[in-house]
């Protein structure tokens, strides 16, 4: 198996990872737990980065995909597709704000932006392996 071959499937990975970093990341936040909760957000952010990084191989290696279907699965799959490019553009800005203003301790405006900037965040990491699944796992082959 190549690189490139291999690449959708570690950042279909990697976005479910964040995923579940940032639902304990909630849970521990909820329970108080600070230092927890901070380390898992930067493992979440890690993980995305990461992504990011796989994601611009992969497409520098072999290009864009086309969805090869048709019909009512190419319109769910690109409605997916729509909503979280669309959103992974309005999360990246959200999630360097809410780590700016965590490392300096400015901690009332955090929890401000990152209330919003979560559940953006969780909805691309999810999106991401669903498009994943679409492409590589449900559309007919070429």
């Amino acid at each position: 198996m190549t690189l490139a071959e291999i690449l959708p499937t570690v950042n279909a990975v990697l976005n479910g990872t964040s995923a579940a970093l940032l639902l304990a990341g909630f849970v521990a936040i909820r329970r108080g737990a600070r230092d927890v909760h901070r380390a898992l957000m930067l493992a979440a952010c890690a993980s995305s980065v990461l992504f990011l990084a796989g994601y611009f191989t992969r497409i520098a290696l072999t290009g864009t995909h086309r969805f090869p279907g048709g019909g009512a699965l190419r319109a769910a799959y690109l409605a997916v597709l729509g909503s979280h490019t669309l959103l992974a553009a309005l999360a990246a800005p959200l999630i360097l704000r809410t780590l700016f203003l965590a490392f300096r301790a400015r901690f009332p405006d955090h929890r401000r932006i990152a209330r919003a900037a979560l559940p953006v965040w969780m909805y691309v990491s999810v999106t991401g392996v669903v498009v994943y699944v679409m492409l590589y796992h449900l559309a007919p082959a070429p």
